[in-house]
């Protein structure tokens, strides 16, 4: 055992704590260095095995080690994390962003105008009355509970960080889809939360996963509702149904639903949020049908959380520029806008639903969904494909880099297929049925 270890000198759970925490953070312990067994440690220092375990348990809580099964206790890193958005100097082409098509996003000039107002203060209402009105209205037609208040961020990562902080403490557990969007993993990983994975189906959550994830104790739920990412599945009126029943029992569990396709999505929006819930937010960002550069989301909570809410944006931005609320609103309610946002929606559509049959006649069964991505199955591991892929000019991204669990090689590539043309289409098309190929 390392001399590090036997010179530790603590004789409480905290003060261990504190000495391998000192290690850690000096670079004495680098990350990926296994600690001590619970009992070894214990022996080496003639205490008692419940007080390393209690030490361990607080470096966790910290972010500074984590536990790997068989493989013990190892001080964390902090190695690059997956994220959304084009790679960086790839000279391919990049069919894994993600990201809307740059000519379907509005002029946000069309709302200039609207945006001009006389300056806001400290002190006055942090949302801004037009934004409020058409707001209430646009999320208050899709709640059951209809009591309650608006609360404006900056995008709807912030928001959920923000909800999961006013509600949780480090080593809380979390409900997450599986695969889940990479903002939320990487949300519930850097807070310090424990993610309980949930099977995504066809039909969204499964009930089993959910119903298991509240035996294990969440305190939280993270969903898309629809258009969920990486998948595309939306829930069906009887998933809802079913899941709303699980949670009946549960009324104190935090929901929070990410409805990020919100307007462009072709999908009825279906809930997990009962009328009887009590802790719930529904949060809608827009940057899929307005842009990723406009930060701003709604999120309409139960009173309570949108309180606790507000008490966790005071120390920082206390609120989003009344400048981009009224931009927003100018644009939300302008009927060319909204006509263009309405075409976008059928343009993700039509090129989706043109690719999955075009690779279903080409033996690649797939299934058009909804959302900015096609999730494709594949016979052979993902990685195996992407990098034959890679050597015909293309950058997909595996499923691997979404799931929670990783137990096992993904079978699935996300695609953002919306912006290729017939004939890129086809290539790409040809290209995968060769790829497969060469990595079966």
């Amino acid at each position: 055992m390392d001399d590090h270890f036997s010179g530790l000198q603590g004789t409480t759970a905290a003060e261990l704590a504190d000495e391998l925490r000192t290690l850690i953070e000096r670079g004495t312990l680098a990350p990926g260095v296994a600690l001590p067994p619970v009992r070894a440690l214990a022996d080496l220092l003639g205490m008692n095995r419940n007080t390393v375990v209690a030490a361990y348990r607080q470096l966790a809580g910290g972010g500074l080690v984590e536990s790997r099964g068989r493989a013990g206790t190892r001080v964390t890193g902090t190695a690059r994390s997956a994220q959304e958005g084009f790679a960086p100097d790839s000279v391919l082409r990049d069919i894994g962003s993600g990201n809307p098509d740059p000519g379907r996003i509005p002029d946000p000039s069309h709302a200039l105008a609207h945006a001009v107002g006389r300056p806001i203060l400290y002190g006055e209402a942090v949302v801004d009355p037009d934004l409020e009105r058409w707001a209430r209205e646009w999320m208050g037609s899709d709640l059951q509970p209809s009591d309650f208040a608006l609360t404006i961020t900056s995008g709807a990562v912030d928001a959920v960080e923000r909800l999961l902080a006013q509600a949780l403490v480090r080593d809380d557990a979390v409900a997450l889809e599986d695969p889940c969007f990479l903002a939320s993993i990487h949300t519930v990983r850097l807070g310090g939360y424990r993610a309980i994975a949930v099977p995504v189906d066809d039909e969204g959550m499964t009930v089993s996963g959910l119903r298991a994830a509240l035996d294990a104790g969440v305190r939280a739920i993270v969903v898309t509702p629809r258009a969920q990412n990486p998948t595309g599945a939306s829930l069906s009126p009887d998933r809802a149904a079913a899941l709303r029943a699980v949670l009946a029992d549960h009324p104190y569990v935090l929901i929070v639903e990410d409805d990020h396709f919100s307007m462009l999505s072709r999908t009825p929006y279906e809930s997990l949020i009962g009328p009887g819930h009590r802790r719930f937010a529904l949060v809608r960002s827009m940057s899929k049908f307005l842009g990723p550069d406009m930060c701003l989301a709604v999120t309409a909570s139960d009173p309570d959380t949108a309180a606790r809410l507000g008490l966790r944006l005071s120390p920082g931005t206390t609120w989003v520029s009344h400048i981009l609320q009224r931009l927003v609103v100018g644009l939300v309610t302008n009927p060319d806008v909204l006509a263009e946002i309405h075409a976008a929606a059928a343009h993700y559509a039509a090129r989706n639903s043109a690719f999955a049959d075009a690779a279903v006649s080409a033996g690649l069964p797939v299934a058009a969904s909804d959302g900015l991505n096609v999730w494709l199955p594949l016979p052979v591991p993902a990685r195996a494909a992407a990098e034959q892929l890679m050597r015909r000019g293309w950058l997909a991204r595996t499923g691997d880099e979404f799931r929670l669990v990783p137990d096992a090689p993904s079978h699935h590539l996300r695609l953002t297929v919306h912006e290729l043309d017939r004939d890129e289409r086809a290539a790409l098309i040809s290209d995968l049925v060769s790829a497969i190929a060469a990595a079966s």
